[in-house]
């Protein structure tokens, strides 16, 4: 360590994750020196770090509050919580903490949108990102979903769309003009945070130095605390007013609107889904702060089918339709895609679920599963105390594997009935992520085909 402290690297990266490599390739393009640190003592990644900076020297092992001290600034991967011992000493001592964020809005030169949210920041990235294609604009599409960020620096791009999660939020105190939105607010990685409130605290550190401003009118924790001369707009799928987007029911049917003005048909949206006509809703909304042509984003928005393993169609068997989302590792993931694929008319939903709870309190399934759930399939490490916790909701049946689990669906479903993958867990007690598990998901339900 003293090796370490004597030399001229004033910059620590900890993790060695993709994060903290994008970090590293974007210090290195503006000849900043830096050392690398991980508090695992074999990263998955540590033979192409090795490889990619062999002058750079790698500490590894928990973290000391001494090797940090010795630096002016640590960069933080977003997997590691600042409430790690080595990382409050360095802050009482005024070492300056910083995410890839900070560093990224420093250096974009173009206009940034901004999204996060427990539901559906992925897909409104997504579609916000294929909006400005079809407006002709390059831009940059990333951060935590797909290309990290400082990967997308590019003094051509015209707009980057960036998401966000709470945890790269945890460091940001100024987003330098960005437009920015929080698309919903529910529990979700209450293993990390001490409590609702805090997780809140996080995401809305999106809104500070923003000059435009989206959120959700029906999600009351949504709405920024701001001070006057911020730009604002707001979405729902109820009626909306004038300055906003929401949902107009006139006698043809549903239509997705900005003010009283009728923009295109919800069953015109190539993403099905209640929650997903709010994703389009927050999309548009971001689009034109943005200055996308309209045109262009009723195009996209008839076009653009969704991300794999988000709501994704997989097959229709004997009148069952089954849908993959394997996205949703929390419980209000899991809530939305109750809501926006049940029937409030009879209950037409088998839902398979289980994985790692994350600490959250299932209960909040209970009224959703009474609602519009005939059988729920459990599966994964907390398979039974969930089980325990929605005990009278509906019919439940606890299994040993994903393919056990689809063949008790298959075995209950009727024709007209839906078999949702939306597990509300995170997915590493059985698989590498949760796109592994969606894969096996839909190789369970197609096998039978073949």
């Amino acid at each position: 360590m003293k090796d370490l402290i004597a030399t001229n690297r004033n910059t620590a990266i900890l993790g060695l994750g993709a994060t903290g490599l994008s970090v590293a390739r974007f210090l290195s393009s503006i000849g900043k020196s830096f050392v690398f640190a991980d508090s695992r003592t074999a990263p998955p990644r540590l033979d192409e770090v090795r490889k990619s900076y062999p002058q750079v020297p790698v500490v590894l092992g928990a973290f000391e509050a001494d090797l940090l001290l010795s630096f002016d600034s640590v960069i933080v991967s977003p997997g590691i919580a600042l409430d790690e011992p080595a990382l409050v000493a360095a802050q009482q001592q005024k070492v300056k903490l910083l995410g890839d964020v900070e560093l990224f809005l420093d250096h974009a030169k173009a206009p940034v949108i901004l999204i996060t949210g427990s539901n559906g920041k992925s897909t409104v990235t997504k579609l916000v990102g294929e909006m400005a294609q079809a407006s002709g604009l390059k831009v940059g599409v990333g951060g935590n979903l797909g290309t990290p960020m400082l990967d997308l620096l590019d003094d051509q791009n015209q707009l980057y769309v960036i998401e966000l999660s709470s945890f790269q939020l945890e460091l940001v105190t100024d987003t330098r003009g960005a437009i920015s939105t929080i698309l919903n607010i529910s529990a979700d990685h209450m293993d990390r945070y001490s409590g609702l409130q805090q997780y809140h605290a996080a995401k809305h550190r999106i809104f500070r130095g923003a000059s435009q401003v989206i959120f959700n009118r029906q999600d009351a924790l949504t709405n920024p605390l701001l001070s006057v001369g911020v730009k604002l707009c707001n979405f729902g799928l109820n009626r909306p007013d004038l300055a906003s987007f929401g949902v107009l029911e006139e006698a043809g049917g549903s239509w997705l609107a900005y003010g009283l003005k009728p923009l295109i048909a919800s069953s015109e949206l190539a993403i099905k889904g209640r929650h997903n006509i709010a994703n389009a809703l927050a999309a548009m909304a971001l689009g034109q702060a943005a200055g996308l042509p309209m045109d262009a984003m009723l195009e996209t928005l008839q076009a653009f089918k969704g991300l794999s393993h988000r709501c994704e169609y997989v097959a229709t068997q004997h009148g069952v339709t089954y849908i993959d989302d394997s996205k949703g590792t929390n419980i209000g993931a899991t809530v939305a895609a109750l809501n926006g694929f049940g029937d409030s008319a009879q209950a037409n939903l088998i839902l398979i679920a289980g994985g790692q709870g994350k600490g959250q309190n299932f209960s909040e399934l209970k009224a959703p599963l009474s609602k519009f759930v005939k059988l729920v399939a459990l599966f994964g490490e907390d398979a039974q105390s969930i089980a325990e916790t929605l005990a009278g909701s509906t019919q439940i049946e606890t299994l040993d594997s994903m393919e056990q689990a689809v063949d008790c669906a298959r075995a209950a479903a009727e024709s007209g009935d839906i078999v949702l993958l939306s597990p509300a867990c995170a997915s590493f007690d059985m698989f590498s992520g949760f796109e592994e598990r969606g894969r096996c998901f839909q190789q369970a339900v197609t096998a039978v085909a073949a």
